[in-house]
């Protein structure tokens, strides 16, 4: 059944390896297999599908676009959906929140955009050295993979990858006084970064939640100490945690904010960089990228902001988390003493690190064939991540719970 894919595609492949399936149809957040298996969607394609998968609203924009012949890619010429997007994104998300960013719209995918930022925090600051978090997953393109801690990942790139002190993350020694030491101790051996690189929720990293004094601390430090912080909300922005950018719950803007996935609404490629105004300074095509002008991306993007937007998704979010929370802490917590968890809004970890790690991957495959997609975070694997689309219906997201549930008596059971 998938011999031209084992014959024909590289070896690289990954999560066909997890969810051995040719799927064909989705619906908000199931996927259908094309003998019509019905799985529910626990990992909304890496966060790329916060809307659901074929949002009808969201679609019917898209539809409508392709259907009267309007340019479909532009590099970054002047558009009528970029247009709408820009205006729509300022006035809607921006400005409500007292944001005054400059967009800059990168090639098609967020690690494009991490390395324009890395670019960007150099090019401003005169310095080449950035700090970044152990547990970070910033991207696989060279500059983002510097500042990406799993080894699996560094060792892909087969060079040196350098210019990037790693620091402790919140929870994880006393991250603060450390970074306080290599910014004040003339002895630490650490010379002043451009730059402070943080994801506010790890998730590759395993789920891991900074907490609100940790981020403004991290504020502080850059405002009296010249560094610019820079904040990646690929994966844990456009509602994921609650709120349209995850940091908001710590009242903090950063001086500059990735983001990617789901920003385009429907699953498309889109990146985007945003940055204070007066950091503005590449020269025309400093840094660019042939479909940085993704026309469906735009139309996506305003449609999913819209939709984000009247639906108001984030009071949505913070209403499943409470569901979810609930669930985990009475009905999966108590299969074992030795379980924790973690998370917010529609992203929790179900750390198996005090038993097995590797039961976390073995509860991936029961959950499958369950009938459910769900992948694995964290050191040595050991965490089940749980992140489904944002706009699940409750029923659909308990019937996930409970097989999430099974799945973990299943390996705990085997052990």
């Amino acid at each position: 059944m998938f011999e031209v894919f084992e014959s024909t595609e590289s070896e690289v492949r990954s999560y066909c390896r997890k969810y051995p399936v040719e799927f064909s149809k989705a619906k908000n957040a199931e996927i259908f297999s094309v003998e019509g298996e019905r799985y529910i969607d626990f990992l909304a394609v890496a966060g790329s599908m916060n809307y659901g998968h074929n949002n009808p609203e969201i679609k019917a924009k898209i539809v409508e676009y392709l259907s009267e012949d309007h340019i479909i890619n532009a590099l970054d010429m002047y558009t009528q959906a970029k247009e709408e997007f820009l205006q729509t994104f300022k006035e809607k998300i921006l400005e409500p929140r007292n944001m005054n960013y400059k967009v800059m719209c990168c090639g098609p995918t967020g690690t494009n955009a991490i390395e324009a930022a890395l670019k960007l925090v150099r090019k401003n600051t005169g310095r080449s050295g950035v700090i970044a978090f152990s547990g970070a997953f910033h991207g696989m393109t060279m500059g983002s993979l510097s500042m990406t801690t799993d080894r699996t990942s560094r060792e892909g790139a087969c060079v040196p990858l350098g210019h990037v002190t790693f620091a402790p993350y919140d929870g994880t020694l006393d991250s603060i006084a450390y970074l306080k030491w290599i910014l004040e101790d003339d002895h630490s051996g650490v010379d002043k970064p451009a730059a402070i690189f943080l994801e506010t929720v790890q998730a590759e990293g395993g789920i891991n939640v900074a907490s609100v004094e940790w981020l403004r601390e991290i504020r502080r430090i850059c405002t009296e100490n010249d560094i610019l912080m820079v904040c990646d909300d690929i994966q844990v922005g456009n509602g994921r945690t609650g709120t349209f950018f995850s940091f908001e719950r710590a009242d903090i803007q950063p001086d500059m904010i990735i983001l990617s996935k789901s920003i385009s609404g429907f699953g498309m490629p889109m990146a985007l960089l945003l940055m204070r105004p007066e950091l503005d300074i590449f020269r025309p095509a400093e840094h660019n990228g042939t479909f940085r002008g993704n026309q469906l991306s735009f139309v996506g993007g305003t449609a999913g902001i819209n939709y984000f937007v009247d639906h108001h998704l984030d009071d949505e979010v913070k209403r499943k988390e409470k569901i979810v929370a609930r669930y985990i802490e009475e009905e999966i917590l108590p299969l074992d003493s030795r379980l924790s968890y973690r998370g917010m809004g529609l992203m929790w970890g179900i750390d198996f690190g005090k038993i097995n790690p590797a039961f976390a991957l073995e509860a991936v495959h029961e959950g499958f064939d369950r009938h459910i997609i769900m992948e694995v975070a964290g050191r040595k694997d050991g965490v089940l991540k749980l992140m489904p689309p944002l706009t699940i219906e409750d029923e659909v997201l308990k019937e996930g719970l409970a097989i999430v549930k099974a799945s973990i008596e299943a390996v705990l059971k085997k052990a």
